[in-house]
């Protein structure tokens, strides 16, 4: 057998596909993945100065080696801000930076090993009357009319007010903190004109103030929330992150608490009722539920794509990367890998393998918030096959996606009843 050809970033022989590659236009990018998993599975983005990856077991490899394929790009932005966005920043002492996904050991070890010590599964696993709670009260609102947008109504706020609750956040705060977090999407994972980008960057200076004075607070009056349970074990006596770290970890978490479940319900939303009989499969059965959140994470991630960067030359899949390359890890086509999930592009919530899905990322950056975002979405479909068993989407609804690589659609239209 003649050996793997490599290919290099200046020699790509899949040009032609590369030019195709639409990152930031996620309505229905997978009949492209399907061919790019098939013709060139890894393949060199001129846009993007990325090599772009679309097979499972190489995304899994990538993932278990943070020693050369580093995190710390993650939250960067996929083109440099314009001086006039960073000039923004700068001037408004905003110097955030991720609490763990884009920090490498030792710092991400020891980051991850405090901030365990608060956020713990029997805290997770005590939200779920609330959870409860929140969910009936909000379908209450809308189920008289017969007819909603199940993400406005519901998946929008639900997930802000779950992890506002962690958080210790006022909710008349939701609508700004959401809209902060918003920003942050589109300037670290989107492609904006440069007058929408110094919005967000007016708004991302707000966002880390507000973290800054939350963390603040709760030296000055200790809570029984998640910020003032890190402070209370930092006042203990455990120095190993500092108070800017604190800072950081719940500006990190105000985001991926609630953007990225929002996503997974609205794609979840958006399947099942396209895919009818799975729809009834839930409301027949309802311990298939746990199953089909699974199901619903592989064929709609929400983090549709995530990065890295390469530390020392290494070669994957026959193609050479250079140090200091960047590379995306398409998870939305990883989870529809034929290799791996049997007629991966149909929606089956009783597939077995559904929980080996890349959506919460793997190895030691598996998320955080993996166990929390499951327990929201079982509650909410619990609540709602129960109430609308007969639920169908609107007709002559159009679905749009927000330009970034965070996939979600921005409404779900929904009616019940006669």
């Amino acid at each position: 057998m003649a050996p793997p050809v490599t290919r290099t970033a200046t020699s790509c022989p899949h040009a032609e596909l590369a030019e195709e590659f639409r990152p930031f236009e996620l309505a229905d990018p997978f009949p492209f993945l399907a061919r790019a998993r098939a013709e060139a599975p890894v393949f060199y983005s001129p846009e993007l100065d990325y090599w772009v990856f679309t097979r499972y077991e190489d995304i899994r490899a990538i993932f278990r080696d943070p020693a050369t394929f580093s995190s710390e790009n993650t939250q960067s932005p996929f083109k440099a801000w314009p001086d006039s966005v960073r000039r923004v920043l700068d001037d408004g002492g905003f110097s955030a930076f991720s609490g763990l996904s884009a920090r490498q050991p030792p710092d991400h070890t020891r980051i991850k090993g405090f901030v365990q010590k608060a956020f713990t599964p029997k805290r997770v696993a005590l939200l779920e009357p609330e959870i409860r709670s929140l969910t009936v009260s909000l379908i209450s609102r809308f189920a008289p009319a017969g007819r909603a947008d199940w993400v406005a109504e519901l998946a929008y706020d639900l997930p802000a007010l779950v992890i506002f609750i962690l958080l210790g956040i006022p909710d008349e705060d939701v609508p700004r903190v959401k809209e902060w977090a918003a920003s942050r999407l589109y300037l670290n994972f989107g492609d904006r004109p440069e007058e929408e980008q110094l919005h967000h960057a007016e708004n991302l200076v707000r966002y880390w103030r507000y973290c800054e004075a939350l963390v603040a607070a709760r030296f000055a009056e200790p809570r029984d929330d998640l910020p003032g349970e890190l402070v209370r074990i930092y006042r203990e006596g455990d120095r190993s992150i500092t108070t800017h770290e604190i800072a950081s970890l719940v500006y990190g978490m105000l985001t991926a608490g609630h953007e990225t479940t929002t996503a997974l319900l609205a794609n979840g939303f958006l399947e099942l009722l396209s895919h009818r009989d799975q729809w009834e499969a839930i409301c027949a059965d309802p311990s298939l539920i746990p199953g089909a959140v699974e199901e619903l994470l592989r064929t709609g991630p929400p983090v549709f794509a995530w990065k890295r960067k390469v530390k020392r030359a290494t070669s994957v899949a026959g193609t050479d990367l250079p140090e200091g390359a960047n590379v995306l890890l398409v998870l939305g086509s990883a989870n529809r890998d034929e290799d791996v999930f049997a007629d991966g592009e149909r929606l089956d919530v009783r597939r077995e393998n559904a929980g080996d899905h890349l959506s919460f990322g793997h190895g030691i950056h598996y998320c955080l918030g993996a166990a929390l975002a499951r327990l929201e979405a079982r509650v909410v479909l619990e609540e709602l096959t129960s109430r609308f068993p007969d639920a169908r989407l609107c007709a002559e609804q159009t679905f749009t996606f927000p330009p970034t690589t965070f996939r979600g659609p921005t409404s779900v239209w929904v009616e019940s009843g006669a």
